[in-house]
């Protein structure tokens, strides 16, 4: 199909849906026109599923703090001499290195495209190891469970009924002035997540290959285009009940932003640069593959949301661990190269999320579900080859360790998202909506971003 000719009948029929009510609810088709923003920016999230263990992907290297470390992590522990050594330009006098499967994170660290931002975790308010023990502090609901703890770093709720994630309600306060983008702002691989549900937006789906199509459509090549034609017809052909209305919208939008994205696709060639053939692999390419084309759907903000899993490290994690960070570090090296090759790699930041870190303590064959941990930013509007943040003492039953080897955050979820939120677009007088408890926190923004 050729793609100017789809791209006049997705504003035709956006106009006559229009015309007939069935445009103008939550993430419905837009109607076309110019967008305010200038520029592109765009935000890809990369949720580890299960709770990394962030107190082995960087490690002290320096004897004390590596003696302390080893002693805590016992069996887990990574040999010293092991460690992939980094050099962040402000240093707090202690010697880190990263996992030594990890190249890829320790390359792009080393190049700047990669910044640590140490012990986050979700948070109500700053949390003393005193006021936890004793009771004399906000604390999330059901720490250390894994639903509850990744809800709330999707959402960012505390302890309200948010059916909302934060990336939901940045697509709600820009939708104004993203009214043009012929694509919803948010994006997934991995199918709905609480992260990109807003109250006035939806997000939409892709698979490793591009945007899924109607099988009753697509196995049948004689009949099939006439089917499909069929079907769009008598979509447009109004109802009067308000659900069918609605019923009618979500088929038209399925079909549309399916034409939309795949005959795209076939407009770009495959990148030159290769990805791992693992599962965040090849979900990382296909969003290379649709920023390539970004133009052709005349986006100016993008939030994409990707998982991947086995980072529940309750067993075999001498085993698992190494695989899963080499995959980690290997695929975010080739996302950053693919954005250089297309011209993205200021315009696009990769950021790590995770249910939770994990218990310093080993179970003897694993480790147990945490708090605080490490994440990720990667790109090049990241101010790279840096740690932000405290590092944590690593000590059991230390100052930092509130029970078995869990490690209190010294930065909230909120101020991560909102350091993010407010490099995106969203007006600093706009960051309490999307991240709810910034307010209880004196440093609004921290800094990685340039």
């Amino acid at each position: 199909m050729n793609y100017t000719l789809q791209r006049r009948k997705f504003l035709k029929l956006s106009a006559a849906l229009s015309a007939l009510g069935l445009i103008g609810g939550p993430g419905l088709i837009p109607l076309a026109r110019s967008a305010e923003f200038t520029g592109y920016k765009c935000l890809v999230n990369v949720f580890l599923l299960g709770g990394n263990d962030s107190f082995n992907m960087l490690v002290p290297r320096s004897d004390a703090e590596y003696n302390v470390y080893a002693a805590s992590r016992q069996n887990l522990a990574i040999a010293q001499e092991a460690l992939l050594p980094i050099s962040p330009l402000n240093s707090d006098g202690v010697l880190y290195g990263f996992h030594p499967m990890a190249t890829g994170l320790q390359g792009l660290f080393e190049s700047g495209d990669l910044a640590v931002v140490s012990n986050v975790g979700p948070l109500l308010e700053p949390v003393s190891k005193d006021d936890y023990l004793n009771g004399n502090t906000l604390l999330p609901p059901q720490l250390f469970s894994h639903n509850d703890q990744r809800n709330q770093w999707q959402s960012l709720r505390g302890t309200t009924n948010l059916s909302t994630g934060w990336a939901g309600r940045i697509a709600d306060s820009l939708a104004d002035d993203l009214s043009g983008q012929m694509l919803p702002t948010n994006i997934s691989t991995s199918g709905n997540s609480r992260f990109q549900s807003g109250d006035t937006t939806s997000p939409y789906t892709v698979n490793n290959s591009g945007a899924s199509s109607y099988a009753a459509f697509r196995r049948n090549a004689e009949y099939g285009p006439e089917r499909q034609a069929s079907f769009e017809r008598q979509l447009t052909n109004g109802f009067d009940n308000i659900h069918s209305r609605a019923l009618a919208d979500v088929h038209s939008r399925s079909l549309l932003y399916a034409d939309l994205i795949n005959d795209a696709l076939r407009l770009v060639p495959e990148l030159n640069t290769p990805f791992p053939e693992s599962r965040l692999g090849r979900r990382l390419r296909i969003v290379a593959r649709l920023l390539a084309v970004k133009d052709e759907f005349e986006v100016n903000r993008q939030i994409f949301y990707i998982t991947t899993g086995g980072f529940d490290t309750h067993n075999d994690q001498n085993q698992d661990q190494p695989d899963l960070l080499m995959d980690l570090g290997d695929c975010l090296l080739a996302f950053q190269t693919a954005m250089t090759e297309i011209g993205l790699s200021d315009q696009v930041t990769t950021f790590t999320q995770s249910d939770f870190g994990r218990t310093l303590t080993s179970n003897g064959d694993g480790t147990d579900h945490g708090w605080g941990g490490h994440q990720l930013v990667s790109g090049s509007a990241v101010l790279g080859q840096r740690v932000f943040g405290t590092m944590p003492s690593l000590e059991i039953d230390g100052a930092d360790d509130v029970a078995g080897g869990r490690i209190i955050p010294t930065l909230s979820a909120d101020q991560y998202a909102a350091t993010l939120a407010n490099w995106f677009g969203v007006d600093d007088s706009s960051l309490d909506q999307i991240a709810p408890n910034l307010a209880a926190f004196n440093l609004r923004n921290l800094g990685f971003m340039a």
